[in-house]
């Protein structure tokens, strides 16, 4: 009996390496699609269709048009559209970079530091929060990247394809990751809205065929709390890291 008490739980429970190199890039690229803002920015400032370019009315892949000319009844002319292809690559793999690169363990105790997450995870819902979480990620990676790689007027039906990939996998990245991280840490419910606004946007827009009097607004709603969203979660992993191998530099110093 007494060696019975003794022997380890199946539920022993560790702390997964939180100063990798590994977890430290994969949070950085994940923090890394913020620069679509910057280059969206400089695309819509160098349009030179017959109108201004309007957040409200236009639709985002029309600043990655290739030619300039009337696409599916919109005049568009998008001179800097590579850059506006490029950044949707390079968003997309920061998010696939991100997926492949932190680990399940670690998105579980990023936002709760010191917390241990159980050696089996056998039928835990935290574990395949954090699974789907990646596995949504790179999805939605993998959408945007094909989104930059075929532009809307090429003549594909990948294009969409991409874009429905990037809109539905990320929304529901951020609500699983968001759900996750409530009570962890204030950015876990900021998370979970930008989700929660994300996916309401995709169904109207769904529902409506972007029908709408402002359509460029409606599909904003769906794609920008996504790169918000990841960002966030990305600084807080990446300050976690940040955070974790400072400690462990100074105690080596110590023991010097």
């Amino acid at each position: 009996m007494a060696a019975a008490a003794q022997a380890p739980s199946a539920r022993a429970t560790f702390l997964p390496d939180t100063t990798s190199t590994r977890q430290y890039i994969g949070a950085w690229a994940v923090l890394s699609v913020v620069q679509y803002f910057v280059a969206e920015a400089a695309v819509i400032g160098a349009w030179a269709g017959p109108e201004p370019y309007d957040r409200r009315t236009g639709f985002i892949s029309d600043l990655g048009a290739v030619h300039c000319g009337v696409f599916d009844g919109r005049s568009v002319c998008s001179p800097l559209h590579p850059l506006m292809n490029a950044s949707f690559v390079v968003q997309g793999l920061g998010m696939l970079l991100g997926a492949l690169l932190l680990s399940s363990a670690l998105l579980r105790i990023a936002a709760r530091p010191g917390a241990p997450v159980a050696a089996s995870h056998s039928g835990e819902v935290p574990w395949f929060a954090a699974v789907g979480t990646r596995v949504f990620t790179g999805t939605a990676g993998a959408g945007t990247i094909i989104v930059g790689l075929v532009p809307e007027d090429v003549g594909s039906g990948w294009h969409f394809a991409g874009a429905v990939m990037y809109f539905t996998a990320g929304s529901f990245a951020l609500l699983l990751l968001g759900g996750l991280w409530l009570g962890q840490t204030p950015l876990g419910r900021f998370i979970l809205a930008c989700g929660i606004v994300s996916l309401s946007a995709l169904v109207t827009g769904g529902v409506t065929g972007m029908k709408v009097p402002e359509p460029g607004t409606l599909e904003r709603l769906m794609g920008y709390p996504i790169t918000v969203g990841l960002a966030a979660a990305g600084l807080v992993v990446a300050q976690r890291v940040h955070h974790e191998r400072a400690v462990r530099k100074a105690t080596r110093a110590r023991a010097a």
